[in-house]
């Protein structure tokens, strides 16, 4: 069965969705990036995650002709430059990016990341799109605990429902002290990049052993499908990797079959170590 997370506000969604960095760039990858993302609504992966910054909109452009006829299928996620997240910015971004998804609202919408506008001042322009219909909610992304406490701080700070940070194997840090206070305050993560990036995590040979142990409904695993199948054990997190082409999509929804065991989990540890002090949030 399909595991799913469910946000503060009660809307429910798998718990595997659907990146899109870097799609767009390329015109001649175009056709198959909408047919790798219409694949995974067919096979009912709802979110979708994008925003304004990804090659400067063309993200969004990309997602919005994926998903034109089939509004109703796809949990929608943007998000809003920092530089862009004063009242009347947001506002602006926001106006543009439905736009460019061809649709009237989004369900969530989030900050990229702490620039140098007051959050109140943010959060309150996402209150007024949430209370005039173009979003559903709203959030942040790449906010470590010391700007999370800033975030419930604020007269706003109940209505996040979510956190969008890096995870993977390779990069654990929010395991020392963050994902457990976004559980606590009922704040979903997610996971972007989860199978890192470039594809130098999946060469560890750890992975390609426990891999050999397991398989999937396509056959034999592979390392990508240990690393994101190690990602999507946590609860109340959303795991949104890439899949530009529908047989990486397969491979990414084939994941979730995999149950590691825990001499897998102790492999992992040994080759990727967990934090064991506070860390700064990493960004890419």
């Amino acid at each position: 069965m399909t595991r799913t997370v469910r946000f503060k506000n009660g809307v429910e969604v798998p718990a595997l969705g659907m990146g899109t960095w870097n799609m767009g760039d390329d015109v001649s990858l175009r056709s198959d990036e909408i047919a790798s993302l219409q694949a995974g609504l067919d096979a009912g992966l709802r979110v979708i995650d994008t925003a304004e910054m990804y090659g400067n909109g063309r993200s969004e452009s990309v997602v919005g002709e994926a998903i034109e006829k089939r509004r109703n299928d796809v949990f929608l996620v943007s998000k809003v430059l920092p530089s862009n997240a004063s009242a009347k910015g947001v506002l602006k971004s926001c106006t543009d990016s439905l736009k460019r998804l061809r649709t009237d609202h989004m369900d969530l919408y989030l900050l990229h990341w702490q620039g140098n506008i007051p959050l109140e001042e943010t959060f309150e322009a996402f209150e007024t799109l949430r209370d005039r219909g173009m979003i559903g909610s709203w959030g942040v992304s790449n906010f470590d605990t010391d700007a999370m406490e800033e975030v419930i701080q604020t007269g706003q700070g109940d209505g996040c429902v979510a956190n969008q940070v890096l995870y993977s194997l390779s990069h654990r840090g929010i395991e020392f002290d963050l994902l457990k206070e976004n559980q606590a305050r009922q704040v979903v993560t997610m996971a972007y990049s989860p199978l890192g990036q470039g594809g130098g995590m999946l060469k560890d040979n750890v992975l390609a052993k426990i891999a050999q142990h397991h398989t999937t409904s396509l056959g034999p695993a592979t390392p990508a499908q240990i690393a994101l199948a190690w990602v999507l054990r946590q609860p109340s997190l959303i795991a949104i990797p890439k899949a530009g082409s529908k047989k990486h999509l397969r491979e990414n929804i084939a994941a979730q079959e995999i149950k590691l065991k825990e001499g897998d989990l102790t492999a992992l540890d040994k080759a990727f170590s967990p934090p064991r002090k506070k860390v700064a949030l990493e960004v890419i």
